[in-house]
């Protein structure tokens, strides 16, 4: 699963925070027929797209944008084939705020290839899909996507108001079948081992919902340490395993939570698709567990806060172990 909500503050690969909630696998175009596109209306036509084909851009804004269903303007026309439903459309893409215009996530902050994006909704979620569907290679196309086409009740978690949409901005380098996958076996990964937390441990509620974390007023643990909070009866995650958690990720400088999956829904991933420290405060565990495990910068994302928003940052997680397989 592109949510900043998971893809970005856990998993750094472009394209997952965009993610529907449940996956499937890709296939070739299931239609030869002519292309329907998602019209325009009044909201995506008053959005101005600034920057070149391929470049980080901006957008600026005429009045609300409050479209009932996903709308879609086309400010560069490209040519070829339109893309199909289960083809893959490779972009460079952008998400905005609906309301302010305020970036939220760029594909070119986290790779310098264009991201793929499987016309399929049950792989990402039906906004985006609809803003692709029918694009040609060498255009930019806008869609401007309303929450229940976006994440729905989940839009809290990417700082959205109630009610606000989204704006997706792709410029489209190519259209092509998607590939027939063949699911592998998740690879295993070297992870460092926890130590034992004994002091500055923060104080943690599980019977509130979501549960809160309170960070002491002392320097963070200098090491990678883990605690566990309720001790589970499963089988015990083996390195390599696709989990099921919910978890709660709070900073230990700023004391805020900046992302958690326990006011929305369980999340699954790979032990290898995730920051080296979160994966060493599952894998080791067992399954029913709750554990609170605090991460030095060095294995989240590192000590330059210029390279990331959580840079330099000592991250405490709050990780309830559900299952894996």
């Amino acid at each position: 699963m592109v949510r900043r909500v998971l893809a970005i503050t856990l998993i750094p690969v472009a394209a997952i925070a965009l993610a529907a909630c449940s996956s499937g696998p890709g296939g070739s175009a299931t239609s030869a027929a002519p292309c329907a596109a998602t019209p325009s209306g009044s909201a995506s036509d008053a959005v101005t797209v600034n920057g070149d084909f391929g470049t980080p851009v901006t957008v600026e804004l005429e009045g609300d944008l409050d479209p009932a269903s996903t709308e879609r303007s086309v400010p560069i026309e490209g040519s070829g084939e339109p893309a199909q439903p289960g083809q893959t459309v490779n972009v460079y893409y952008s998400v905005f705020r609906g309301s302010t215009g305020e970036k939220i996530e760029s594909g070119l902050d986290l790779s310098a290839e264009p991201t793929p994006f499987v016309l399929d909704e049950t792989v990402f979620i039906s906004g985006l899909v609809k803003t692709l569907g029918c694009s040609t290679p060498d255009s930019r196309v806008v869609g401007v996507i309303p929450p229940d086409e976006a994440f729905g009740d989940m839009s809290a978690q990417l700082g959205l108001e109630e009610g606000e949409a989204l704006i997706f901005v792709a410029d489209v380098v190519s259209v092509e079948d998607t590939p027939e996958q063949t699911p592998e076996p998740v690879p295993s990964v070297d992870l460092p081992q926890p130590g034992a937390w004994t002091d500055n441990i923060p104080t943690v509620d599980l019977a509130a919902s979501p549960p809160v974390v309170t960070i002491p007023d002392a320097a963070p643990p200098a090491e990678l340490v883990l605690t566990v909070l309720e001790e589970g009866d499963g089988d015990v995650v083996p390195n390599g395993a696709n989990v099921t958690v919910d978890y709660q990720g709070t900073s230990w400088d700023s004391k805020q939570v900046f992302d958690q999956s326990f006011d929305a829904q369980p999340a699954t991933f790979p032990t290898s698709g995730v920051i080296k420290g979160f994966a060493a405060g599952i894998v080791g565990q067992q399954v029913g567990s709750t554990v609170l495990v605090s991460i030095p910068p060095a294995l989240a994302y590192g000590e330059d806060p210029a390279a990331h928003e959580l840079g330099g940052q000592t991250l405490v997680f709050l990780i309830t172990i559900h299952g894996y397989e």
